[in-house]
């Protein structure tokens, strides 16, 4: 909380899996499960599941450099509304990780009504921290200028959107794994009335009911990476029951 940089020896183990970017939308969302698992922090998940499908959707060289796991970067494309959903405003909100990574993809609208996107160093942008609940992964206000303008189709980046909205959810699916482990081990500890609480049908009862909710969203995420990699016409409804159960 106290030292951003504590979180780089972890990635400098991570970085090897970069090429995940650019691999199948399954295989990424098993590796970001066991992330979520553990709350892994740092620039990983801005990196790998933000940022590298959005410039392979618009055929930037950047790419390379992030998925050969030499360069971090992370994604402003919401505006005030907090939205993330194309706009032209200059000032983009809850980036994640933008004072860490190397490279801010800023992803705007041009004056015909496409979209855009500039890849702009760290050095080159004002940021400003956003408090929010969630300390473990840190977002900002971001106000860029400069960068080359890089055209991108609506289709493609919205098909990169929505794989990382199942990464994502692939993220919250292992944390929330990790909650009801811990619940569960409690249950089975904790002492009343002198026998374990696990023992009390009624925590039985929200204990399974619990484990259906994570085995739903789990299938829900594993069936929107698949229909992701498949280009499947359900692509876009999987993806945001996969967000929705996560």
């Amino acid at each position: 909380i106290d030292d951003p940089a504590a979180v780089d020896p972890l990635w400098a183990h991570l970085r090897d899996f970069a090429g995940l970017g650019a691999g199948p939308c399954a295989d990424l969302c098993l590796f970001l499960e066991e992330a979520g698992y553990v709350a892994a922090p740092g620039p990983f998940f801005p990196t790998v599941a933000l940022a590298a499908p959005i410039l392979a959707a618009a055929g930037d060289d950047h790419l390379d450099a992030i998925l050969a796991g030499e360069a971090t970067a992370t994604v402003a494309l919401a505006g005030a509304d907090g939205i993330w959903r194309v706009n032209a405003e200059p000032v983009k909100t809850f980036v994640p990780e933008a004072d860490r990574a190397d490279w801010i993809v800023v992803v705007s609208r041009s004056g015909d009504g496409e979209p855009t996107l500039r890849v702009v160093p760290r050095a080159d942008v004002g940021l400003r921290p956003v408090v929010t609940a969630d300390f473990s992964r840190r977002v900002f206000e971001v106000e860029a200028s400069g960068g080359t303008v890089v055209p991108v189709s609506v289709d493609a980046l919205d098909a990169a959107l929505e794989r990382s909205t199942v990464a994502l959810a692939a993220e919250m699916v292992g944390t929330a794994r990790r909650l009801f482990d811990m619940a569960l081990a409690y249950a089975k500890e904790r002492v009343q009335f002198g026998v374990p609480i696990g023992s009390f049908q009624a925590i039985q009862h929200k204990l399974a009911d619990t484990s259906l909710a994570v085995e739903r969203a789990t299938a829900a995420v594993q069936y929107a990476s698949m229909t992701i990699d498949a280009d499947d016409a359900e692509r876009h409804r999987a993806a945001h029951v996969a967000k929705a159960a996560a």
